[in-house]
């Protein structure tokens, strides 16, 4: 998945479209992400009393609810941009001290080409 915890996301489809928000959670198999402050639903929770400090006030609630991935493109600058992969050759240091080169992964922005 190209979007990761942390990121800047725009939505561009749905109820919520043009919204800017980070990105608080990322639910790999459902390919889905929650987008704080995006695609806000109430929950109705039941009163529960377990007595004591433990009892859950109930009532509506409001939080986020997940959207798919498709529906938000990463933020750099003030636009938007796909996200692409380079692998770039770098050199590593074991732990005797001899050194090996090895490739590692970065995602870069499609529209610049730079490293995000």
């Amino acid at each position: 998945m190209k979007i990761k915890k942390g990121d800047t996301v725009k939505v561009i489809a749905g109820s919520d479209r043009g919204a800017q928000g980070k990105v608080i959670t990322v639910l790999r198999e459902q390919q889905r992400v929650i987008v704080e402050g995006v695609n806000r639903v109430k929950k109705h929770t039941k009163v529960v009393d377990a007595g004591g400090r433990s009892g859950k006030s109930g009532g509506i609630i409001t939080t986020e609810a997940p959207i798919h991935v498709s529906n938000v493109m990463l933020v750099e600058g003030d636009g938007v941009t796909r996200v692409g992969y380079r692998r770039d050759e770098v050199t590593k240091r074991r732990s005797d001290g001899t050194t090996y080169t090895a490739h590692r992964s970065v995602r870069i922005s499609r529209t610049t080409g730079e490293e995000i």
